[in-house]
């Protein structure tokens, strides 16, 4: 069965798609490189998927995986948590959002500290090597990170608005908003469509992402995947 849309299995399509080159796995089931991010993709729900998921989850941690479709692990893997998650893609209508911020593009010497503010801040999954995913951009004060946004996964016209987060101390100055602009508008001037996810229950960044032209286009469900 084919899926109706090319983001109803974001992280299949981008595995098997732009970013196969940071894929691991195989069959019906991949996932991205270790050190880049714990997100793995299905093409479906059959038992050879499932089994091939099984086989790349790790001894230790886990590994997210986000479609519209739910499913039971085969035995090897138990499924930890679900969430529910709202997908949003941009409409063409959103807040400009004029800023006095400087934006500047992060730069690998300043993934050690990216990991840092995503660690403490948790805006979700972010190891070192997730900025090799696309341009992340920062706002920083006296040398220090303070927010950035960035990319993560990408498809056939699509890339994900990701890795949106505030250091405590500096948050009620706009910097989210901001930073989430500048991602979405360098989207698209390159003819892409920004989009973005969002946990069910955070209605405070659902509403901002709605302000800023994002629009819901479907439920999604995160799974954690564990070893059993």
């Amino acid at each position: 069965m084919t899926d109706a849309h090319i983001l109803d299995r974001p992280m299949w399509t981008a595995l098997t798609g732009r970013q196969a080159g940071l894929a691991v796995g195989g069959g019906g089931a991949f996932r991205y490189k270790p050190d880049v991010s714990v997100l793995a993709g299905l093409q479906d729900e059959s038992a050879a998927s499932l089994a091939a998921l099984a086989q790349l989850v790790p001894p230790e941690g886990y590994l997210l995986v986000g479609q519209k479709a739910g499913f039971e692990c085969p035995p090897g893997a138990r499924i930890a948590s679900q969430t529910a998650v709202e997908q949003l893609v941009f409409e063409g209508q959103g807040d400009p959002a004029k800023h006095s911020h400087q934006i500047v593009l992060l730069h690998p010497s300043d993934w050690p500290e990216m990991l840092a503010l995503a660690t403490a801040t948790q805006p979700g999954p972010f190891l070192l090597r997730t900025p090799m995913l696309g341009e992340f951009w920062g706002v920083k004060r006296d040398g220090k990170l303070i927010a950035m946004a960035g990319e993560r996964m990408r498809q056939d016209r699509y890339v994900e608005v990701s890795g949106i987060c505030t250091d405590p101390d500096f948050r009620g100055q706009g910097l989210g908003k901001a930073l989430c602009v500048h991602v979405r508008d360098r989207v698209i001037a390159r003819g892409e469509v920004p989009y973005l996810h969002a946990y069910a229950s955070n209605e405070t960044a659902l509403k901002l992402y709605r302000a800023l032209g994002f629009h819901k286009r479907s439920d999604l469900i995160a799974t954690v995947v564990e070893k059993a």
